[in-house]
């Protein structure tokens, strides 16, 4: 059974910060770019970050660069997202996906998915 499970959701203050954690289960995905995806109430899923295996090379959505850094421990299997400086427009379920192959920024990449996590940022 092959399982992401996001943690670290919660509510926030504009200005603050959450750290999201995946925890991957049932397979390795050393060799898989991670990404970040959110989805706020009544909008489409929107990228948000990735982190890809070959090269190390990390990816933002513009709205978040800057603010937000995605990091992986292979070891551990596990990906995170720092996100700080959060803002009111940040508000959005946050999912953690895997991708074997294609672009890093578009859902159809990715074929492993967590179930969620809920970030709220208060004005």
């Amino acid at each position: 059974q092959v399982r992401l499970v996001e943690s670290g959701g919660g509510l926030v203050q504009a200005g603050g910060s959450l750290r999201l954690s995946c925890a991957a289960s049932g397979r390795t995905f050393s060799a898989y770019t991670m990404g970040w995806f959110r989805q706020a109430p009544g909008k489409e899923r929107e990228f948000v970050a990735a982190f890809s295996w070959t090269g190390g090379s990390t990816y933002y959505a513009d709205s978040v660069k800057g603010r937000f850094t995605i990091s992986r421990d292979n070891a551990k299997n596990t990906v995170h997202l720092q996100m700080n400086s959060l803002k009111p427009e940040d508000t959005a379920v946050y999912y953690c996906a895997g991708a074997p192959r294609g672009s890093v920024t578009m859902e159809s990449s990715y074929d492993y998915w967590g179930q969620g996590t809920q970030v709220t940022v208060s004005s």
